[in-house]
């Protein structure tokens, strides 16, 4: 056999009743829900806690960004927080999204 014939061999379409159709398709539509599954709906439930987290931030609360800065919430705006920083008291104004995660005053320390 030629390296021709042998390339047109395998590059035909399987022939009709040959198990192509929906044979060749129960993988990509299982794959689907197990890629939902595993990848999208964690995702989204991280990020409904996550704007939870900042519905719920209010002044006297320790905060960390995602920048890794932590301080002390003094005053919150619309969209924006004024944090105290230690250890020499300065202000910053930080968006919200930039809060990584939030320790209120409520909770006890783990010392």
């Amino acid at each position: 056999m030629n390296l021709v014939a042998t390339l047109a061999w395998w590059a035909a379409p399987p022939a009709p009743g040959a198990g192509g159709g929906i044979g060749m398709l129960l993988p990509i539509l299982l794959f689907i829900p197990l890629l939902y599954l595993m990848m999208i709906r964690p995702q989204q439930k991280k990020q409904k806690q996550w704007q939870q987290m900042l519905a719920n931030i209010k002044t006297g609360d320790r905060v960390t960004t995602a920048g890794g800065i932590r301080g002390v919430i003094l005053s919150i705006k619309d969209d924006s927080i004024i944090i105290r920083v230690a250890p020499d008291n300065l202000k910053l104004e930080v968006t919200k999204n930039a809060i990584a995660s939030v320790t209120t005053q409520d909770e006890p320390s783990g010392s």
